[in-house]
């Protein structure tokens, strides 16, 4: 088994020149995790993807979904805290997975991972290019997209620390900017701003609050996860954090209240405030900021230039998701390195304790799926994003699993469970709901495509591409290296570094 040591020094200076015998550094303080694992799963799918919700399948109907995304969540966090305190590693969920399932499936989650947020960072300067159209119409996309490129490279690449506080900006003006929103809606719903008291109203009209049956809220059901996604980013960066036994417990346990909160009373403000026939609601996307149900509601309170501040917090949004995709996948990558999964170049750490060449070959891939969104009508570009829209899923999957082994192994070596430094919660049934759920949303992306008179083959390929993917590479490494499923007694509880 490959060692993946880590410094426990902020700083390297009296380091040698940049050679792979160089490790990462624990430089994420407590106030970075805690942001790190907000900041992840709030993005563009509440600021935009909400309203559409809303009104796919009413108030009520999104309400349900949402919360039972929540709940999922909450399981997943508390699984991967589980393992993450006791193993804190950059790998995460791949590692895990090596240790506890089998190699093979190690080498395909890390693997999928990174192909995932690579994708995502094209995704993110894409979006950024967009967003800034609507101040500065007639600018360049492509300009855009390097300037956004280089900003998230840079931080990724100064320190550990550069990413961290990167992340911690960007998402105290999300949280802000959703504390203000909720605040804001509560004293509308009320009467104390914007006019008459609303109330629940919106939640009684037509065949609210639960519009379109349960058909509609599983549909919406997808959506909710895709929001979420990014709350697994606390696993990786507990890898780097200064005390992982003391901040990764720390920031589950605040996860899942906070995402709660923010999640669950948006939902609730906009299906109170704007009725889900509102056609606005299902226009929102990154091209139309100024229907974002986010700022009709800002307008509606009577706030003037609503879509530039919506726009503005969008745009950090983006930017977070970008700096995240680039720290992930670098971390991702020197992993797979490290174990022999992946080109050995890609282990070296600099001075400053950055997986340098991995970083290198993130942003490259990322440029290019971008450069190829501006080619052939996007072609290649719509197909690298449909592969990579489950993978987010399969992650949590393998979560799920990693968590189940990782618990039976550790009991049936011996070892006393309140020996743990922090415990999942309602453990074997936490890990199976969330396995089970995620198993729902990965093979029902696109149900619709097999209710018709005929069965709709491409949009069959179109949403599932990442499936075969994920078990090629899966089975692919398991038939050329004859991995076997580890047993129990005899899965590494090695300590890879001491907090």
């Amino acid at each position: 088994m490959s060692q993946l040591p880590l410094r426990t020094e902020d700083t390297a200076d009296t380091a040698a020149p940049a050679t792979e015998s160089h490790h990462l550094h624990r430089g994420l303080k407590a106030r970075h995790m805690t942001m790190i694992a907000i900041g992840g799963s709030i993005g563009t799918g509440l600021f935009l993807a909400s309203g559409a919700t809303i009104n796919s399948a009413g108030p009520g109907g999104a309400l349900v979904a949402y919360l039972a995304i929540s709940i999922m969540v909450y399981f997943l966090m508390t699984s991967l805290g589980e393992m993450a305190t006791l193993l804190p590693v950059s790998g995460s969920f791949s590692t895990y997975a090596t240790r506890f399932v089998d190699p093979a499936l190690g080498f395909a989650l890390g693997w999928n991972y990174w192909y995932n947020w690579a994708v995502t960072i094209a995704v993110e300067i894409a979006a950024g290019a967009l967003i800034m159209k609507f101040w500065f119409p007639d600018s360049s996309s492509l300009l855009w997209s390097v300037l956004f490129l280089g900003i998230m490279f840079g931080l990724n690449f100064l320190s550990v620390k550069g990413y961290g506080e990167g992340e911690y900006w960007f998402a105290l003006i999300k949280v802000i900017s959703i504390i203000a929103f909720i605040v804001i809606g509560l004293a509308m719903i009320v009467g104390i701003m914007g006019g008459e008291a609303v109330g629940f109203k919106n939640f009684t009209i037509g065949d609210a609050p639960f519009h379109g049956g349960f058909m509609a809220i599983l549909g919406v059901f997808m959506i909710a996860g895709f929001s979420f996604q990014g709350t697994e980013l606390v696993g990786i960066a507990a890898g780097e954090s200064e005390n992982p036994r003391k901040t990764v417990p720390k920031a589950i346990r605040q996860v899942f209240w906070r995402i709660l909160l923010f999640y669950i009373l948006s939902i609730i403000v906009i299906g109170l405030l704007i009725p889900y026939t509102d056609n606005r609601l299902v226009s929102a996307d990154i091209e139309n900021i100024a229907v974002s149900p986010f700022t009709l509601v800002f307008e509606k309170a009577g706030f003037a230039f609503a879509a530039a501040v919506m726009n503005t917090v969008i745009l950090t949004s983006v930017l977070s998701a970008g700096n995240s995709g680039m720290y992930a996948c670098a971390r991702m990558l020197w992993v797979l390195a490290e174990e022999g999964k992946a080109p050995k170049f890609l282990s070296k750490v600099n001075k400053r304790g950055i997986p340098a060449n991995a970083l290198y070959v993130t942003c490259l891939v990322g440029m290019l799926a971008f450069l190829s969104s501006l080619f052939g009508d996007g072609v290649v570009y719509i197909w690298l994003l449909n592969a990579s829209g489950m993978s987010g899923f399969i992650a949590w999957v393998g979560i799920a699993i990693c968590h189940y082994r990782f618990r039976k192994a550790y009991v049936a070596q011996g070892m006393e469970l309140r020996d743990l430094p922090y415990r999942a919660k309602w453990f074997p049934f936490g890990p199976i709901f969330a396995f089970i759920l995620c198993i729902i949303i990965i093979f029902g992306q696109n149900y619709n495509a097999f209710l018709g008179e005929t069965i709709d083959w491409n949009g069959i390929l179109v949403s599932y591409i990442g499936l075969p993917l994920f078990l090629l590479l899966w089975m692919g490494y398991k038939f050329i290296n004859k991995t076997k499923i580890v047993p129990l007694k005899a899965c590494d509880f090695s300590q890879e570094s001491k907090s």
